[in-house]
């Protein structure tokens, strides 16, 4: 029987995260063979994996990221079960790696293939289910491509944006990073009016037909009264047509603006927990 040591056991919970006991555990069961254990580990974590298949998965972290060009920019949300698990250091430190290699993927298929310090990024998951007990997996992915890309996380990783610029100008950093909080605060159905989708448009004109009915206004004017409200609407749930949050005397559109006048929001992305 190989004499397991204390720097073995470490060594392994360093590879993988898994807790001390287990390490040895797998260590003892593998007679002292490193890489029998890492595997020993990894079908523990298909097992618990296999288990908690069927549980909700709406805790984590939302992350995003931007390439050094800035003009490239990646969110995605790696999901646990528990706001225990979604504060320990370790979890984070993993959604942020990930987050680190998704900006190189298309697809959250691509991404889950990518190999991840000698294994994919699906298997790191599975690992990571088995170490923490809990279900783990990317829950959101999001890229966007614009001129000028800014980024926002929210306090404790439960939000997270990403903004698009039409152009790279002087003070755009801040105007980006002010707007994608403006998406986080908000949460905008759409960038502008026309990217609405139709069953929201045709919803909010229902309700407001209904509310004007019970008011006891005359069904001919419905129409015309209704599409008033719609254009409320577009203004409060809107990103550019939204008051800006710093400054309520102008919209998102306006504040935009100030950086130079041809500067518009081209798309927005939001990644939100729960």
């Amino acid at each position: 029987m190989a004499n397991i040591t204390a720097q073995d056991v470490n060594k392994l919970r360093q590879t993988t995260g898994a807790g001390m006991m287990d390490c040895k555990k797998a260590l003892v069961e593998a007679d002292g063979d490193f890489e029998k254990a890492i595997e020993i580990l990894r079908k523990k974590g298909q097992k618990v994996a296999a288990n908690r298949a069927d549980r909700e998965s709406t805790e984590g972290a939302a992350i995003a990221k931007v390439n050094a060009a800035q003009n490239q920019g990646v969110v995605i949300s790696l999901n646990c079960e528990t706001d225990f698990v979604a504060k320990n250091e370790s979890f984070t430190t993993l959604a942020h790696a990930i987050a680190d290699l998704a900006m190189g993927f298309d697809s959250l298929e691509s991404l889950l293939a990518a190999d991840f310090n000698g294994m994919s990024v699906q298997e790191k998951l599975t690992e990571q289910t088995g170490v923490i007990g809990e279900k783990i997996e990317i829950g959101s992915f999001k890229k966007l491509s614009a001129p000028f890309v800014g980024s926002y996380i929210h306090a404790g990783n439960r939000i997270a944006t990403l903004v698009g610029l039409s152009a790279s100008v002087t003070g755009c950093e801040t105007i980006a990073k002010d707007v994608a909080m403006q998406a986080a605060a908000m949460n905008p159905v759409a960038l502008n009016e026309s990217q609405v989708d139709q069953a929201i448009i045709d919803k909010e004109i229902e309700i407001a037909k209904d509310q004007l009915r019970q008011e006891g206004k005359p069904e001919a004017m419905l129409e015309k009264i209704s599409q008033g409200k719609l254009q409320r609407f577009f203004k409060d749930n809107t990103l550019v047509n939204q008051e800006f949050i710093k400054d309520n005397t102008m919209t998102v559109a306006q504040y935009v603006q100030t950086a130079d006048k041809g500067l518009t929001v081209t798309e927005f992305v939001r990644v939100a927990l729960g």
